[in-house]
């Protein structure tokens, strides 16, 4: 499975919140983890907002800050087309990085149906990898599946 995170997904991994168990359980289990290069900089502005209310210590922050630095290098990073997110703003009247995210695991949709043949030369028992999307957010998710895409649901 190739799972791919929006920004509010990739967050729960470093927070306790709702939903943060599932996340890493998808995570753990995927072959690989996706996501846009701009969640290096949303994770970043989570991070540093929450440490500016006070929600988190400077020693929190300093751990959770280098747990997701060190993580980063282990993500797929996926590029997205801007023409294809300003769209998804149009159609769909997405916010601006959840357009970008969107676009981004289209692409990464597309490219996975190029590597399809691949896939099925190199792993005889396994024909397909699915590509799911992750998002807490409900808007964005009701995107994805009006765009193709598989969303993994949260209970």
């Amino acid at each position: 499975m190739i799972l791919y995170l929006g920004t509010s997904s990739l967050v729960k991994m470093y927070f306790r919140e709702t939903f943060s168990d599932i996340i890493k359980e998808w995570v753990r289990v995927a072959q690989i983890a996706a996501t846009c290069r701009i969640a290096y900089t949303e994770v970043i502005s989570a991070l540093d907002l929450r440490y500016r209310n006070n929600d988190l210590t400077k020693s929190d922050y300093e751990v959770v800050l280098r747990k997701f630095s060190q993580d980063w290098a282990h993500f797929a990073k996926v590029d997205f087309d801007d023409y294809d997110a300003g769209m998804m703003i149009k159609k769909y009247g997405l916010t601006r990085f959840g357009a970008i995210h969107l676009s981004a695991a289209k692409l990464l949709k597309a490219e996975q149906k190029e590597l399809l043949p691949v896939f099925k030369t190199l792993y005889h028992d396994q024909t397909d990898i699915s590509l799911f999307f992750s998002s807490t957010d409900r808007h964005l998710c009701d995107a994805a599946c009006s765009e193709g895409l598989n969303v993994l649901p949260f209970c």
